[in-house]
């Protein structure tokens, strides 16, 4: 998809001034319009060019929050909400202009109910600042993107990541939440229960909302508990299609695997060489069991028999805390690794997600696609779902270099969409994947609209996101 397809939005230039007036008297030095800041609020992580807002506010609390809305809802400015910068679809990008609303002083964990398994908390408050908080009372919040996001982007964009398998995602581990609506009304969407049957499930209606429908201002999380013991390793593959077949093995057997992660060879290559991993430059899968002592030790060992099977092995693993953080280290930096087959290059990251059942034939289809269009482009996958990601790797210079990526993107996001899966697994929309909601969703990106629309009449919140352009 080209970047002149994407869905447009129009200056208001007048409403614009009022808004920077208004907001530079209201919040003074917490309110900036410098260059270098506000294209910061705008960076993206992949090609799509920054298109950055014209202030940025650093808000603190609920009622803060509902003053910028309600002052950019009066003028009809743009308000964009940010959190650390990590998305990858260009979701913070301001294509209208407008007011970027950074939500990292809104860092508070609120409340921890350990009998409960569950917190409530402030939506700049991180992954990990969560889980150090958390450590002392037995419980963790499993979901985890790699990347060290804030909770109120990661519920935003509805991310899950390496535990997804065995926790879910971000739209079964967030409860209920607060959110400031398009007219700055602030909203909370349930309670502490952990089921409820009370009304429509608004919850989840703003969970994946990427900032369209609503600013999240508070969360209230789904808790584990830290396991017994955990064990994990690297099982090497003769073939993509082994490592996927026994993927689809170990979930059908009902083994209660906690991270099953797939890399094909060129991304184990850079693993090797990038994190200093000692194992054979061929597909391999990273896994990870949580229980007891017994429990992940019979999972490791039923799964090397899986794996034997496939022509996999052998199947090294361990219960040693270090080396296993040595491991998932070298997955998490899987992105920084492989900027190194290309040094210079930069990285389009898209993800797919496709039903188990169909997993190898997609990302060996995929694989076949990378060879014949001639890309450097590895291949990691959150395996246990039949989610992966291409890094392709590319000069953002070379206008042929960018065309050619976007081809490939589009036969991979139709491939997966053919085969009754999803154009994005958890990367969300934004800009980039706007041209594909409707080959997947059809009718319902017009049922989507009429929700925007109504919640949002305006079109202030995220404009140019999610929506292609109508007609």
């Amino acid at each position: 998809m080209a970047l002149s397809d994407l869905n447009p939005v129009e200056r208001n230039e007048e409403g614009i001034a009022a808004v920077l007036g208004i907001l530079k008297q209201q919040f003074g030095e917490r309110f900036q319009t410098g260059e270098a800041i506000r294209s910061q609020h705008a960076h993206t992580t992949t090609y799509i060019p920054t298109q950055a807002p014209d202030g940025v506010v650093f808000a603190e609390t609920t009622p803060e929050v509902q003053e910028i809305v309600r002052a950019c809802a009066a003028h009809r400015v743009p308000v964009i909400a940010f959190g650390v910068g990590s998305s990858l679809e260009g979701h913070t990008n301001a294509p209208g202009g407008g007011i970027s609303i950074d939500t990292s002083r809104m860092n508070r964990i609120l409340s921890v109910n350990p009998q409960d398994l569950d917190c409530t908390v402030e939506p700049g408050v991180t992954r990990e600042d969560l889980n150090r908080h958390l450590r002392d009372t037995g419980l963790f919040f499993p979901i985890d993107p790699g990347a060290n996001a804030s909770l109120g982007g990661m519920a935003a964009t509805r991310a899950s990541g390496t535990n997804a398998v065995r926790y879910g995602t971000m739209r079964e581990n967030v409860l209920s939440l607060t959110a400031v609506m398009a007219d700055g009304e602030a909203v909370t969407t349930g309670k502490r229960a952990k089921k409820s049957s009370a009304g429509y499930d608004l919850t989840r209606l703003l969970v994946g909302s990427e900032g369209t429908l609503g600013i999240i201002t508070a969360l209230t999380l789904r808790l584990q508990g830290i396991p017994q013991a955990i064990s994990g390793g690297v099982c090497p593959f003769p073939s993509l299609e082994a490592a996927c077949n026994t993927v689809i093995a170990t979930i059908q057997m009902g083994i209660p695997v906690a991270r099953i992660e797939l890399v094909n060879a060129l991304q184990m290559r850079a693993m090797k060489n990038y994190s200093k991993l000692d194992y054979p430059e061929s597909p391999c899968l990273f896994v990870e069991f949580h229980g007891s002592d017994a429990g992940v030790a019979e999972q490791a060992e039923t799964f090397g028999m899986i794996a034997e099977e496939q022509g996999g092995g052998p199947f090294l693993w361990t219960s040693v805390a270090e080396e296993r953080t040595k491991l998932w280290k070298a997955r998490h930096d899987a992105y920084w690794s492989s900027l190194t087959l290309r040094p210079g290059a930069k990285g389009l990251s898209t993800d797919v997600c496709v039903p188990i059942s169909r997993l190898a034939e997609c990302v060996t289809e995929t694989e076949a696609d990378i060879a014949e269009m001639g890309l450097i482009a590895p291949i990691v996958g959150h395996a246990g779902d039949g989610n992966f990601h291409v890094l392709v790797l590319m000069d953002v210079d070379k206008p042929e270099e960018i065309a050619l990526a976007e081809k490939f993107v589009a036969r991979l996001n139709m491939r997966a969409i053919a085969m009754e899966g999803t154009c994005t697994g958890e990367h969300g929309i934004g800009q980039g994947k706007v041209g594909f909601l409707r080959h997947e969703l059809g009718h319902g990106v017009d049922v989507m609209r009429t929700i925007k629309q109504a919640l949002d009449p305006l079109n202030i919140m995220n404009p140019g996101k999610i929506l292609p352009a109508a007609g």
